[in-house]
C-alpha cells in the first residue's frame, strides 16, 4: 500500500537539512561521538522531562498518522485546538539509508540524535496528547530486514520507546518487507518482546488490505503471529489502493478480514472485532479511488456499532483542501483532493476516541436554517449514482451542496475537475 512517501522523493533530505537535522555516515557519527554526547543526553533528557501519563487506549486506536519532518507538516498543537485530537500517528522509523541496525525517521535522520520530532512530541503534551509511532511504511529499508534477528529488531526500537517514553507503538508491515518472510518473523518477534519488556504498551500491526480483507502475504503475516503466539492490540488493514470505491467495498473488506481473523486464531466473532482494525485513506487514494467525509462517516459507524479497536488514517499532512480542491485530477501528499475543511477526517478520528470536536454544532435543539452563524446539516437530497440528474438539479456529497450544470448519472460531485458537471455550492 503506497504511503506517498515516493511523491517527495530527494526534497526529504533538503527539508532535514533545512530543518538542521545533521545526516551524516554510520561512521562519521561514530567518530563525532564526543561532540555529540553533550547535546544527545540534553536532548534525552528533554525527551524524557515531557513525558505525560499515558492516554486511555481508545485514543491511540483513534490517532492518525502525521509525518513529522516531510510532506508539509501542519502544526499538531493547531490540529488538536481545532478539532480536539489527542493522540498522533508519527511516520515512519526506518533503517538507515547506508545500512545498519539502528533506527532513524525515513531512512535519514538517526533518532539519536534527533531534536525536531522530540520538540514537537513535547509542544503535543505540553497541551494534554501524546503520540503513538509508526515503523515500516509502504518503500524504504525496514529494520526487520536490517537486523540479524527479533532481539536485535526489538532492541532498535527500543531505543525509540526509551528516548520519547512512548506509550503506544506501530508496526507498519507492507511492501517489500512483508514479501520477505525472515523480515516479517524479525518485526513480529520484536513487537512481542516489546510488548513484553513493556508492561502496558499499546501495540498495533498494520498491513494491506484487499476485498478478501487481506491478500497472501498478509495472512502469512497473520500465521507467523499465531505461531510466535503474539497477539497485539489489534490487527488492521488498509483498504485503498486496491480497487476499491467508497465505504460499502471498505467494511466488506472489514467483514472479510474478521473471518480471516476468526479462522487463524479461533477466536469468536466478538473478540476478533474487538482485535479488528481499520486504516483508511481520505480523499483521493494512488489508485484514483475516491473517499469523502460520508465514506468515513460510514466506516466509522461500521467500526464502533461491530465494536473494532481501531480507527485511524493517512494522513493528517493530506486533511486539507487542494488548490483546486480535486487537484487537477491528481493525489498529493499535502492535501486531499477533494472539497474539504482542514481537519474534517480528524475529526472522524476524535469521534472514534469517544470525544465531541469542538466544531461539531449541538444536537440539542437542533439546529436553525435561519441562523447565519449556524451551520445547520445538508438539506438537498443525497447524491445517488443511480439518478438522473439535470441542470440545476442540486445534491448533497461530502458534506457540500453541489449543483449541476447540465444532464449527468453516475458522474460522483468534486471529481470531475474545472470541466465537470455538478458545481460546488460549499460546506453545508
Amino acid at each position: 500500500m503506497k504511503r506517498l512517501r515516493a511523491l517527495l522523493g530527494g526534497a526529504a533530505a533538503a527539508a532535514l537539512a533545512t530543518a538542521g537535522i545533521a545526516m551524516a555516515s554510520p561512521a562519521a557519527f561514530g567518530s563525532a561521538a564526543t561532540s555529540h554526547a553533550g547535546s544527545h543526553a540534553a536532548s534525552q533528557a528533554a525527551a524524557g522531562a515531557s513525558a505525560s501519563a499515558a492516554l486511555s487506549n481508545r485514543w491511540y486506536a483513534a490517532a492518525p498518522y502525521l509525518m513529522p519532518l516531510d510532506n508539509d507538516p501542519p502544526s499538531a498543537t493547531a490540529i488538536m485546538d481545532a478539532t480536539g485530537l489527542k493522540a498522533f500517528q508519527l511516520a515512519f522509523i526506518l533503517a538507515p539509508n547506508g545500512g545498519g541496525c539502528s533506527p532513524t525517521w525515513g531512512g535519514t535522520a538517526p533518532v539519536s540524535s534527533d531534536t525536531s520530532v522530540a520538540s514537537t512530541i513535547s509542544a503535543i503534551r505540553a497541551k494534554g496528547g501524546d503520540v503513538s509511532v509508526s515503523i515500516g511504511g509502504y518503500g524504504g529499508t525496514k529494520l526487520g530486514q536490517a537486523c540479524s534477528d527479533a532481539a536485535s529488531t526489538a532492541a532498535a526500537y527500543q531505543q525509540v520507546i526509551t528516548k520519547y517514553q512512548l506509550h503506544a507503538i506501530d508496526f507498519d508491515l507492507e511492501e517489500p518487507e512483508y514479501e520477505n518472510s525472515a523480515a516479517v518473523a524479525h518485526e513480529i518477534g520484536a513487537a512481542k518482546i516489546l510488548q513484553q519488556n513493556n508492561p502496558g504498551l499499546y501495540v498495533s500491526v498494520t498491513t494491506a488490505g484487499t476485498s478478501a480483507g487481506t491478500g497472501w502475504f498478509g495472512q502469512q503475516m497473520l500465521n507467523e503471529a499465531k505461531s510466535q503466539g503474539f497477539t497485539p492490540n489489534n490487527f488492521s488493514i488498509m483498504p485503498f489502493d486496491g480497487g476499491f470505491s467508497g465505504a460499502a467495498s471498505q467494511t466488506s473488506a472489514l467483514t472479510a478480514f474478521n473471518k480471516l481473523l476468526q479462522t487463524t486464531f479461533g477466536w469468536s466473532e466478538a473478540t476478533a472485532y474487538a482485535h479488528e482494525g481499520f486504516s483508511g485513506m481520505n480523499g483521493r487514494s494512488d489508485s484514483g479511488e475516491m473517499f469523502y467525509q460520508a465514506d468515513f462517516q460510514t466506516v466509522l459507524d461500521y467500526a464502533t456499532s461491530h465494536g473494532m479497536d481501531r480507527f485511524t488514517f493517512w494522513s493528517l499532512n493530506r486533511d486539507r483542501q487542494c488548490s483546486p480542491a480535486d487537484n487537477n485530477g491528481r493525489t498529493s501528499g499535502t492535501c486531499s483532493s477533494v472539497p474539504q475543511a482542514s481537519w474534517d477526517f480528524a475529526k472522524y478520528s476524535v469521534k472514534f476516541a469517544g470525544a465531541t470536536p469542538p466544531s461539531d454544532p449541538p444536537t440539542d435543539p437542533p439546529t436553525d436554517p435561519g441562523d447565519p452563524g449556524d451551520p445547520g446539516t445538508c438539506s438537498a437530497a443525497a447524491w445517488s449514482a443511480t439518478a438522473v440528474y439535470t441542470g440545476g438539479d442540486e445534491v448533497s456529497y461530502g458534506g457540500h451542496d453541489w449543483k449541476a450544470k447540465w444532464w449527468t448519472q453516475n458522474e460522483k460531485p468534486g471529481t470531475t475537475g474545472e470541466w465537470g458537471v455538478w458545481q460546488d455550492e460549499g460546506a453545508c
